[in-house]
């Protein structure tokens, strides 16, 4: 029998190394850098998925969210939003004011992430978590196409919301990295 809770939890420590790893071989400027009109700068990509993570955990039955006003005032975004529901043109001007603070609090969300998955009990994973018809934040998803007929479970949901999401922004990264002078992550 596949212990597909344990291949999850490693699959999201090793994806969350490759943040860990890729930011500290970024400055602020680099994150912060905005190729021209219409590409969103690293620190898109990096704030969003970090607060969409922590915001997930929590939704899903986790330990409360990291973010609040405090580590809003030290990291100081230029968007005070995940930017989910808002448009590319409102998000190229997301900044990060404070790196060192941020990383912090990826740190935080990370390592929150993993002890919840450390002692999440199996039995809850196939609950359903969204059930369908999906709302409309949810319906025009990839976990949408992912869901079965019910809905999506909880290990649909982890492996969408935190694991292929993480993937897909760190290839954004890794090929924004490249625009600012920086390599890849893998090979």
């Amino acid at each position: 029998m596949v212990d597909v809770l344990g291949s999850l939890s490693r699959r999201i420590a090793a994806m969350h190394s490759l943040y860990v790893d890729a930011m500290a071989t970024m400055t602020l400027e680099q994150v912060n850098h905005v190729e021209r009109d219409g590409v969103l700068p690293i620190a898109f990509s990096l704030f969003h998925l970090v607060q969409l993570e922590d915001g997930s955990v929590t939704m899903l039955g986790g330990p409360r969210l990291v973010y609040d006003d405090e580590w809003a005032g030290r990291i100081r975004p230029a968007v005070a939003d995940h930017g989910k529901e808002r448009s590319v043109e409102e998000m190229t001007r997301q900044r990060i004011g404070d790196y060192q603070a941020f990383a912090a609090y990826t740190r935080h969300v990370f390592a929150k992430t993993e002890a919840w998955l450390a002692e999440i009990d199996e039995g809850v994973l196939d609950e359903i978590v969204v059930a369908r018809p999906f709302p409309p934040q949810i319906a025009s998803t990839f976990s949408a196409r992912v869901a079965g007929e019910a809905g999506l479970s909880r290990l649909e949901a982890v492996e969408c919301w935190i694991y292929q999401h993480g993937l897909r922004h760190m290839g954004e990264i890794e090929h924004a990295r490249a625009l600012v002078g920086l390599g890849g992550m893998t090979s």
